[in-house]
Parts: C-alpha cells; sequence; structure tokens
C-alpha cells in the first residue's frame, strides 16, 4: 500500500501538538532494573580466582528477584577507543523495579557472595540503569 504524504504529515501534527502547546506528555511507564557489574580481580593471571568468582557470581540466580542473569569475560572484539575491556568478570542482572533490586542487595545468598568472594577482587563498578 503505497504511504499518502498527507496522511504522514497529520500523524506528525498529532503527535507534536501536545508538546508544542504546553499540555502534559505522560512520562513512559518505569522499566526493568539492568544492574550490571565489572570486577577486576587482584589477581588476574589466577585461573582458579577467576572460577572462584564465576562460581561464586553463579549463586545470585538463586535469588527470587532476579529475572535473568549473565556472567561474562571480556570479548575478543576490534580494539577500539571506546571499548574498555580491563575488566575480568562482570554480571549482568534484571530486577522489575527498584525494590526488587534492593532486595537482592539485603538478601543473604548476595551477603554471603560478597563476604565470601570479596578477598578475589581489587575493584568493582557498578553500573545501574532503568530500561525505556
Amino acid at each position: 500500500m503505497p504511504v499518502n504524504r498527507r496522511d504522514i504529515v497529520k500523524g506528525v501534527a498529532l503527535v507534536a501538538a501536545p508538546l508544542g502547546s504546553g499540555m502534559a506528555v505522560a512520562a513512559p511507564a518505569a522499566g526493568k532494573i539492568v544492574h550490571h557489574v565489572f570486577f577486576w580481580l587482584k589477581n588476574p593471571q589466577s585461573a582458579a580466582d577467576r572460577a572462584e568468582l564465576i562460581a561464586g557470581i553463579g549463586t545470585l540466580g538463586k535469588i527470587e528477584e532476579v529475572r535473568s542473569m549473565q556472567i561474562g569475560v571480556p570479548a575478543s572484539t576490534e580494539k577500539r577507543e571506546v571499548v574498555d575491556s580491563s575488566f575480568h568478570v562482570s554480571e549482568l542482572l534484571v530486577f522489575d523495579s527498584v525494590a526488587d533490586q534492593k532486595a537482592y542487595q539485603d538478601h543473604p545468598i548476595h551477603q554471603k557472595f560478597v563476604a565470601s568472594c570479596g578477598h578475589l577482587w581489587a575493584k568493582v563498578v557498578v553500573y545501574d540503569m532503568v530500561t525505556v
């Protein structure tokens, strides 16, 4: 079906009218919380330390608020100025809400992970975001 130019102009006008008129536009609904954690090992050459950290992270998937989980290491992608592959292990967790992410932080399994694996890392960086 051919696209009618008038229909496009009408559609744009309908969408833009509230924006230009000062009318309130509803904010997008809150999305999922994505919790991305990067770990730098104290002993980066130790395969045993890396395996222990990965196993420890794996236990976090048992926390009921975790909707999805990925564990990874730096990929062998093209070296570019914008790519930081200096970390050694990473976890990416998804939660339904900020409250669920907070429950995860306070959960005994997470607390046990920090206590039992904290000696392995020299640095941790966390990026939390809400999906839009």
